[in-house]
């Protein structure tokens, strides 16, 4: 399905590596709902992680019968109410901004598809708890569009460090110049990022300097001593 892209991605050496670390693409598009109800999820997970915000998330639809809200229907609910179902009172002000935006037509909600990438995210960006790694989310996972470089993403940026072996943190405009090689597959490429920080970085080989000499018993001890122990993290 997207051999294409893998392809055309693997011309980069950087990234050869890490497909071939992570392996088949599994990338895929969140296409049950509507946008406006995609967006309020987004929302309610924003700083959360994935079982916090999935109960927060199901305590909401659960005040409207199980089923996602209409924005007129989350914009008459009572603060309080939401407040109850775990939401903080800012993020009760960002989906409420949103279905005031969606009802009186300043957000296009059901046109978004039909918008550019450059047009979807000047939309999003005037609703408020919505910035551009909201928006790029939205354009990646919900619209399926193929060249989204979240560039802003701590994950990313720690992904691209370690595939192209930096001394330091890219900052968002270098990632921004390493992604322009991955045209026109930025969602993919970074699909592929994000899974490479599953997998733990290499260990350091000895120096040259170093190979063949005989531990001290002083240093041989210590070595014994932490594997006794149990295996240390890797760094990331």
């Amino acid at each position: 399905m997207h051999q294409d892209a893998v392809s055309h991605l693997e011309k980069d050496p950087a990234m050869a590596r890490v497909i071939a670390l992570v392996g088949p693409c599994r990338f895929e598009v969140r296409a049950e709902g509507t946008h406006f109800d995609h967006i309020v999820r987004a929302i309610v997970y924003q700083q959360l992680s994935g079982k916090a915000a999935g109960t927060i998330h199901g305590r909401v639809m659960a005040l409207y019968g199980g089923r996602s809200p209409t924005p007129a229907e989350l914009l008459a609910t009572d603060d309080t109410t939401l407040r109850g179902a775990g939401l903080s009172w800012a993020k009760i002000k960002y989906v409420k901004d949103l279905s005031a935006h969606a009802l009186d037509g300043r957000l296009p909600v059901d046109r978004l598809h039909e918008l550019d990438d450059d047009a979807v995210m000047e939309a999003l960006v005037q609703v408020k708890g919505i910035g551009r790694w909201s928006a790029h989310m939205f354009l990646m996972f919900r619209l399926g569009r193929p060249n989204i470089v979240p560039e802003l993403d701590l994950g990313v940026r720690k992904a691209v460090q370690r595939a192209y072996k930096l001394r330091k943190l890219p900052t968002p405009v270098k990632v921004q110049e390493i992604g322009r090689r991955w045209e026109p597959y930025g969602s993919i490429a970074t699909w592929y990022l994000w899974r490479s920080l599953e997998h733990a970085a290499p260990s350091r080989r000895p120096s040259p300097s170093r190979r063949g000499q005989k531990a001290s018993p002083k240093k041989s001890s210590a070595r014994q001593k932490g594997a006794r122990s149990g295996p240390r993290r890797n760094r990331t």
